[in-house]
């Protein structure tokens, strides 16, 4: 592996854990058993080094969830795939990660607002519209503001002054509210297949 390469995945391990504020250089090139003198070779300060990770992050993430959607059965099989996606992103993620990068790196949070605004919308609408074509979905849905809506939710588990982080864990936030939107759009079709993704069982 590149000296690169190993500077950015040292420093997005450091970030998940630490939050990015909270990481400097020194911790960085303290973690890979490298000088400062070295690390500065290759990145001209701690901004270039968010931003790499930030690139290299999304690109795995999109490569990931193409994945996902491919190897599901169903518009809800893939929302139940996502949703272990999702525990798996966030098991160790620092709840400071949207406000440090938004707050001290704006043109990664400009990566982060290009991915979520395309890639991430095109995806739920397809979604939709897959359950709709399946009999999942409701036929009646408004895809348009229901995509937006559930894109405003992913964003909503980090907000600290709606789910203050030391009563809330952005990863149950997370699931809560993708299991909640689910039930929202689905049939009656929909919410047997959901129930039994979810081993329940309830009274018709």
């Amino acid at each position: 592996m590149e000296i690169k390469d190993r500077i950015l995945l040292a420093a997005i391990g450091l970030f998940t854990r630490n939050g990015i504020r909270s990481v400097s250089m020194d911790d960085i090139a303290t973690q890979l058993g490298i000088s400062k003198k070295t690390l500065y070779k290759w990145f001209e300060n701690k901004d270039q080094i968010v931003h790499g990770v930030m690139q290299q992050h999304l690109s795995q993430t999109q490569g990931e969830c193409d994945a996902l959607v491919g190897q599901s059965d169903s518009a809800v099989g893939e929302l139940f795939r996502m949703v272990d996606w999702t525990k798996s992103q966030f098991a160790d993620m620092h709840p400071s990660i949207f406000h440090d990068l938004q707050k001290y790196h704006p043109v990664s949070w400009q990566l982060w607002l290009g991915h979520k605004n395309q890639y991430i919308l095109a995806q739920i609408v397809d979604n939709l519209r897959r359950g709709m074509a399946e009999g999942l979905y409701r036929a009646d849905l408004d895809v348009d503001v229901l995509a937006r809506l559930r894109l405003a939710e992913i964003e909503l588990a980090f907000d600290p002054q709606v789910f203050p982080p030391k009563q809330f864990d952005p990863q149950r936030v997370a699931v809560v509210t993708l299991e909640h939107f689910m039930l929202g759009v689905a049939t009656l079709k929909g919410h047997k297949l959901i129930n039994k993704y979810r081993h329940v069982t309830e009274e018709e």
